[in-house]
């Protein structure tokens, strides 16, 4: 399997700014193929696929040694490839019937990183008896790097990357796994809002609400990045310090969710959690039009719908279900995907539709109350093939 580990990089003064011209060209390449592939369509419908455009590569450097020529082959191939995995992303959602959105040229302050094939054009140097691991690439030179930990496999990808006014080095590598000892434990876990996590044994992990948490001050930086003039100094400071909040409250929501996930892979051998559609789920409400009053409409509820919106997508379901899956896959543990349907109203023990007078609880008309986020981790225990409704009570 494929890992990719993020490291910190601290380019010197001169680095940056021989990074910063590396994105620049790069940038310039997936503008241009774009435009080939856009122009191609409109003119004479024609499609212009990657191995086409990564056969004009030579030309192209051929044209311009002072610029794509002085950066590594491979790595223009990946911007290249990147386009492409862009496109077929289009392509899968046209015709899936969703909303597809067509690709869109990229300004230079949002194409942030580059690829390189490792030991062509770049180069990884673990941290030995000294402080800093290195990672040398064509164009930047050798740079700096904060390994925290030890990479294991074999590499195949170095990516320099921008963040802000930050650089990192992602390294991938392609290592096999390293199965934990059998624990003796399999649950079924239920996601939610006012609970992040319950399992069916009754184990309940807080929802931290990091978005909650940090609301107020990103509020405040994005009034004042508004009111300030544009192209001044003063507003620069505040995009860059806005762009610090929600840096932190992505990193800190990454955090819980690496390290719920791995609490749960070292202590159960199997895990069942929800296939939700997450993207349905906070989809907004429709309006819908008042047929007494041409041009105004009726309440649809959408102020609410926003906020549990909000709550949803800042719990984080589906990166902590990929992440859950990722550690399992390493670990040797299985992870099972259920339907979701009813699993909050369905009673564990007898299978009746129950109804749900509180958030927090659902009535079954013959068992009567159960806590809610218990009673669909039970379901979805069942759903799993381990157990009954009663076995997963008792575990």
């Amino acid at each position: 399997m494929r890992r990719a580990y993020k490291f910190r990089a601290y380019p010197t003064r001169p680095q940056e700014g021989r990074s910063g011209a590396l994105l620049r060209d790069h940038c310039d390449l997936y503008n241009a193929a774009l435009e080939e592939r856009r122009e191609a369509w409109r003119k004479r419908k024609v499609p212009v696929s990657y191995g086409a455009q990564s056969a004009q590569l030579k030309e192209i450097r051929r044209a311009d040694p002072d610029g794509q020529g002085r950066h590594s082959f491979t790595a223009q191939q990946q911007t290249l490839r990147r386009l492409g995995t862009v496109f077929d992303g289009f392509f899968n959602r046209v015709k899936a019937g969703a909303k597809a959105g067509y690709p869109r040229f990229k300004p230079y302050t949002r194409f942030g990183q580059v690829t390189f094939v490792a030991g062509d054009g770049s180069k990884w140097e673990p941290r030995g008896s000294g402080k800093w691991a290195h990672a040398t690439f064509r164009a930047v030179g050798t740079v700096k790097v904060q390994q925290h930990r030890p990479v294991r496999g074999t590499i195949k990808t170095l990516t320099l990357k921008r963040e802000g006014r930050r650089w990192y080095v992602i390294v991938t590598a392609d290592a096999g796994p390293e199965p934990l000892p059998a624990a003796g434990r399999a649950v079924g876990a239920d996601v939610g809002v006012a609970r992040f996590l319950t399992t069916s044994d009754g184990e309940v992990v807080g929802n931290p609400r990091f978005l909650g948490q940090s609301a107020g001050v990103i509020a405040d930086l994005q009034r004042r990045k508004e009111r300030a003039k544009a192209g001044s100094g003063n507003r620069q400071r505040l995009r860059r310090a806005l762009a610090r909040e929600w840096r932190k409250t992505r990193n800190r929501r990454l955090d819980f969710h690496h390290k719920t996930a791995r609490r749960l892979v070292s202590e159960c051998d199997v895990i069942a959690l929800e296939d939700l559609h997450t993207a349905g789920m906070t989809r907004r409400s429709a309006p819908k039009p008042d047929p007494g009053r041409p041009g105004a409409y009726l309440p649809n509820g959408s102020a609410a719908k926003a906020g549990l919106n909000k709550a949803i997508l800042d719990a984080g379901w589906v990166q902590f279900a990929v992440i859950l899956k990722a550690k399992a896959e390493d670990a040797g543990r299985r992870v099972i995907f259920v339907n979701p349907a009813y699993t909050s109203i369905t009673c564990h023990q007898c299978g009746a539709r129950c109804e749900r007078p509180q958030q927090n609880t659902v009535l079954c008309p013959a068992c009567g109350p159960h806590d809610a986020d218990l009673n669909a981790a039970r379901n979805i225990y069942a759903r799993a093939g381990l157990g009954s409704g009663q076995t997963a009570t008792a575990a």
